[in-house]
């Protein structure tokens, strides 16, 4: 038995047990005069017939359960019996062996064997008493509790520490100092080594305090510059959108002053840059004057001199002016040699600066794949400075200027699909199919004239053709190659010059285009002609005269002649 009235098995404690919670103790601590805990009757357990096979519990009889006449020996007894009894009803054949041999056979009565105390057990060596010679030794001021079931015990509470942050509030380990779990040392430890740990934490509140504070200084100067930032920000863009726009009054000071305009700018990055120029006081001004001029919307990118301290109203009309434009502007069929030198002169540099860069550069400016790595080139640019309106000023570097032409270039060759109609032109790639624009480029006259100089081009190619046998005999090669612009070149100096670049000398396309073609010379090489055309001539050096064969052109060649004798 031990102190909880168990047996010495592993049985659990059973609901149904007298001594299970509040009654089990009644027996325990009985005192005179007070009264059971199942109201004044031994509690009574029903008759179960008992098998063979659970040992000898009387041949077929059945065990009576105690009544409420039966006398009690002991207090102790009483448990101790009434207990067991439990446990024996409904334990295993191992724990029948002491009523086979207390004589519980067949008489219905027996002997209350005595046990012998426990010596684990603190209370079997005390001697059972009656009515109230059993001391109590639960009841001194210094005694400990009484026992009580496992299931019902209480863990002790924790000590609680000198500052209680409230129920729903504690410090967090950032405020505290920084400190984790980790460095407050596991539950294992030694209750000393805690001791020593909790008054060397208690010695250094101070610090603890002072991380504390300038934690919380930290997190308000934070948070509070992030509201100012953000309040003033706010502020700057509720003036500039809402409230009235400050502004200059009359046309400028006098300060000329230069402004580029970006492709694509809108009208509030327009005002951010005059304001930032000093030509407006505030983009918003600006902004609302371009809306209310009824030309606002044709305003355009490019390079503006204006002055500063300029009204919106009147900053807003001069950009509409012609008068304040000063774009650099690259025309139809110029060769590259031509658009550098407008370059340097426009951008305030020495003479060659923008060649030499395009020389060694020309592979970073942002040429498509196809314009790539071709042999005997004498420009690997040409044909890339696209024909068009540039925003170019002093101080802008030539690098700058270059790869905002091959940009444009770029984007209106495939625009209009160099790439995917080459092929069907019977031409090897984009690369033939812009060359050919450039020979219609240097060739034609007027725009009406590059459907027919793109047909013959694509017939004097023709290896097996009648005319010319597969050469183009272009006087235009022959100049480019000689940086030359003459009408007057004997045949004789034509052919003898050899030069990849002679289509006198060399049957096929030149190496590469011989200038820059604008967008009405591309679309005639999209697009020729089907009449036939093999020979041509300028007659007045406005328009041409076309024909299909030699005796035509010769005609033709003999009134030219007569044409500029008369002259």
């Amino acid at each position: 038995m031990t102190e909880y009235g168990r047996g010495a098995g592993s049985e659990p404690w059973h609901p149904q047990d007298p001594l299970y919670g509040d009654g089990g103790w009644e027996g325990q601590q009985a005192h005179t005069g007070h009264q059971p805990a199942y109201g004044g009757q031994q509690q009574h357990y029903p008759q179960q017939p008992h098998t063979q096979g659970q040992g000898d519990w009387g041949q077929g009889q059945q065990h009576p359960g105690y009544d409420q006449n039966q006398q009690h020996h002991s207090g102790y007894d009483q448990q101790q019996h009434s207990g067991y009894d439990e446990q024996q009803y409904y334990g295993g054949p191992e724990q029948q062996q002491p009523y086979q041999q207390g004589g519980w056979e067949g008489t219905g009565g027996h002997q209350q064997m005595p046990y012998a105390p426990d010596p684990g057990d603190p209370y079997g060596q005390q001697s059972a008493g009656y009515g109230g010679e059993q001391p109590d030794f639960y009841q001194t001021p210094d005694a400990y509790p009484p026992p009580e079931p496992p299931a019902r015990r209480r863990a002790e509470p924790e000590p609680q520490t000198d500052w209680d942050p409230g129920p729903d509030q504690g410090e967090h380990a950032f405020f505290a100092g920084g400190e984790d779990e980790d460095d407050e040392g596991t539950g294992d430890e030694p209750e000393g080594r805690r001791g020593r740990g909790e008054r060397r934490g208690k010695g250094g509140a101070k610090g603890k305090k002072r991380r504390n504070g300038c934690a919380c200084l930290v997190v308000v100067l934070v948070f509070g510059g992030g509201i100012g930032g953000a309040g003033y920000f706010g502020y700057q863009f509720y003036k500039e959108r809402f409230s009235a726009a400050p502004d200059y009054a009359g046309s400028g000071n006098g300060e000329q002053v230069t402004v580029v305009i970006p492709k694509g700018a809108g009208g509030w990055e327009i005002g951010r840059k005059l304001s930032e120029g000093g030509v407006v006081k505030s983009a918003a001004a600006f902004v609302s004057a371009l809306e209310a001029n009824p030309d606002g919307k044709s305003l355009q990118d490019g390079v503006y001199t204006l002055q500063k301290e300029m009204s919106a109203a009147s900053a807003v009309e001069l950009m509409l002016s012609p008068k304040s434009r000063s774009n650099l502007i690259i025309a139809e069929g110029l060769r590259n040699t031509a658009v550098y030198s407008l370059i340097d002169k426009r951008l305030g540099v020495s003479a060659g600066t923008t060649a030499a860069v395009a020389k060694k550069e020309y592979k970073n400016l942002g040429l498509p794949a196809w314009a790539l790595n071709h042999p005997n080139l004498k420009d690997p640019l040409e044909g890339f400075l696209y024909p068009s309106s540039y925003a170019a000023a002093k101080g802008q570097e030539p690098k700058a200027v270059l790869k905002d032409m091959v940009s444009q270039a770029t984007a209106k060759y495939e625009e209009l699909g160099l790439e995917q109609k080459a092929e069907d032109l019977g031409l090897e790639g984009p690369w033939q199919l812009l060359t050919v624009a450039s020979l219609v480029q240097a060739e034609g006259t007027s725009h009406d004239d590059f459907r027919k100089m793109a047909e013959v081009v694509y017939n004097r190619l023709k290896p097996g053709n009648p005319e010319t046998y597969g050469a183009l005999e272009f006087d235009s090669t022959y100049n480019y190659v000689k940086n030359q612009s003459k009408l007057d070149l004997s045949i004789a100096e034509l052919r003898r010059y050899n030069n990849p670049y002679n289509t006198y000398y060399v049957k096929g396309l030149p190496p590469g285009p011989i200038d820059n073609p604008g967008e009405e010379a591309l679309k005639g090489a999209l697009d020729p002609t089907h009449d036939g055309w093999y020979y041509f001539i300028s007659m007045d050096g406005k328009t041409s005269k076309f024909s299909r064969t030699f005796a035509e052109h010769d005609k033709l060649v003999k009134q030219w002649t007569a044409s500029r004798g008369k002259s």
